[in-house]
């Protein structure tokens, strides 16, 4: 009996070792942006393929509101309701005291510059795809946008999905560099799928999640419930949406489908930002979802 009792205390301590290394946080060093150095226009070019303001602006700002990124939008969920930060260069409610590689460190590996997980309702699983150029130019453009003292509101997540310790074992499950389309792709559909895939996080809305919350990649942008509980996300592939590419363009460019309706709710902000991009982006990125594989 003692040595059975030895046992499980060895494989107690072994597991409660892999599960510590397993779940840690994992960060960058400095020499990942070793010698970069930032571009202001193509960090307003990211901001807007990212729909930073989408998240972080109040939800009825308009015009040059939407640039003041105080935070505060709910994004309900299974497991609790988020609710997006204050990223403005405030140096005490916002991150204005970040610096690029803390930024780095958010997008790519989902962590805080204290060290802790990030929920990945900030979505670095897509965001592990930007360059690390785009990341340096984003940070540098943020830095120019207005300041807010606005605090950030913190998340409505309980027993177990506090514990943010248990995010590694998460990542560790669904965080990887790996796109998913990679068939057929030229240089313009490469372009789409960095704007659909890495910036645009497309997929974090319009694909079905399993039920640890990891997208179904199998099902990549094939539609998906609300997270509110209110109607569903539709299905963007080509099994199911049948407008061209110009319909495409029009729409990123204007909100109005070949139908004659508009774009509304969260989609609205996608296609306020997405028509602030050259028309060649919106072009590849409506290319892309045309060459994304058909869900029926």
């Amino acid at each position: 009996m003692g040595r059975i009792s030895s046992i499980l205390a060895v494989l107690i301590v072994i597991g409660a070792a892999v599960f510590w290394y397993v779940t840690r946080p994992v960060m960058a060093d400095a020499e990942v942006l070793a010698g970069i150095e930032p571009d202001l226009d193509r960090g307003e070019w990211v901001f807007y393929a990212g729909g930073c303001a989408s998240c972080h602006a109040p939800e009825e700002a308009s015009g040059e509101d939407k640039l003041v990124l105080s935070g505060g939008r709910p994004l309900e969920s299974d497991f609790g309701t988020f609710y997006a930060p204050n990223i403005s260069p405030d140096p005490e409610q916002g991150i204005g005291d970040w610096s690029a590689l803390d930024l780095y460190n958010a997008m790519h590996n989902g962590v805080s510059p204290e060290g802790s997980h990030y929920y990945p309702a900030f979505p670095y699983t897509a965001y592990v795809h930007a360059t690390p150029e785009d990341i340096v130019s984003l940070h540098a453009f943020l830095q120019t946008l207005p300041a807010s003292g606005t605090p950030s509101q913190p998340h409505e997540v309980g027993f177990p999905f506090n514990i943010r310790r248990a995010l590694g074992g998460w990542k560790f499950l669904f965080q990887n560099d790996d796109y998913v389309v990679t068939a057929g792709l030229d240089e313009t559909t490469t372009q789409g799928r960095y704007i659909a895939e890495a910036l645009g996080h497309c997929a974090e809305c319009h694909t079905s999640r399993n039920i640890l919350g990891g997208l179904n990649k199998s099902e990549w942008l094939g539609g998906a419930p609300n997270p509110s509980g209110r109607g569903t996300i539709p299905n963007i592939t080509p099994g199911a949406l049948d407008w061209s590419e110009a319909d495409l363009v029009e729409y990123f460019t204007s909100g109005f489908t070949p139908m004659f309706d508009s774009a509304g709710g969260h989609m609205a902000d996608v296609v306020s930002n997405l028509s602030q991009l050259p028309e060649e982006d919106r072009a590849a990125l409506a290319a892309y979802l045309k060459a994304v594989p058909p869900i029926e």
